[in-house]
């Protein structure tokens, strides 16, 4: 979790006027309770006013209210096509999230910012991605986060199969087609997974430690090099 969106979820907990100690934070944000202390001591000093001490818990005063969510046009027209790309391209687990995000966003914003939201007239028509390579990219970016090293059979172009074990690296988006990235054991290269190609998914157990010469910087690096800037 980024650190802005830990201090939201500590005032979102801290509302209401009830006594909230760092412990129950810590437990729920999965963080220590040194790092809450500091959070909260960067909240006060930003003026939200929370009392309390270390040790005993602490309380938001009433009449703290989060200032809107402020969004130019052009801003509030490029969420709503990302999240709607997303839920109709994305993973299970994606779709989902870029869903509840928008409602977020739409609770929160002024009443004619609000409008805009329903009236951004663009799509992103769902067409051919099946729930299973869905449900496949959500595991590939659960992979990724934990850097767990993954096994699969897969199928190339050609036709020809092979059984690969992979330090998964990113998801990049091509129109309709997911690709792995991910570094190789097999090819002891970089190398890009068609997730549709993909069969029989599953963790080794293990995880891979990051290196400069084996991470995502260094395979686009190698990608601008070859083709030319990709951004």
């Amino acid at each position: 979790m980024r650190r802005a969106d830990r201090l939201f979820q500590i005032v979102q907990y801290l509302r209401g006027g009830r006594l909230v100690t760092a412990a129950m934070l810590a437990e729920r944000l999965e963080v220590s309770e040194r790092t809450i202390y500091r959070d909260i001591v960067d909240l006060q000093s930003t003026g939200v006013p929370i009392d309390g001490e270390a040790g005993v818990g602490y309380v938001m005063r009433s009449g703290f209210e989060l200032p809107p969510l402020m969004f130019t046009h052009d801003e509030i027209v490029a969420l709503v096509a990302g999240a709607r790309i997303v839920r109709s391209w994305g993973g299970v687990t994606m779709a989902r999230a870029a869903e509840e995000a928008l409602v977020k966003i739409e609770a929160v914003l002024p009443d004619k910012e609000r409008a805009r939201v329903a009236n951004t007239q663009i799509f992103a028509p769902h067409m051919g991605i099946t729930e299973q390579t869905r449900e496949l990219i959500d595991q590939c970016e659960a992979a990724v986060e934990a850097r767990a090293i993954l096994s699969f059979d897969y199928r190339d172009e050609a036709g020809s199969a092979t059984n690969r074990s992979v330090h998964p690296l990113g998801l990049w988006f091509w129109g309709k087609v997911w690709t792995l990235v991910a570094w190789c054991e097999l090819r002891e290269d970089f190398r890009m997974f068609r997730i549709d190609r993909m069969a029989d998914v599953s963790p080794t157990g293990e995880t891979y430690k990051a290196t400069q010469e084996r991470s995502l910087a260094e395979c686009l690096r190698q990608i601008e090099a070859k083709y030319g800037p990709q951004r």
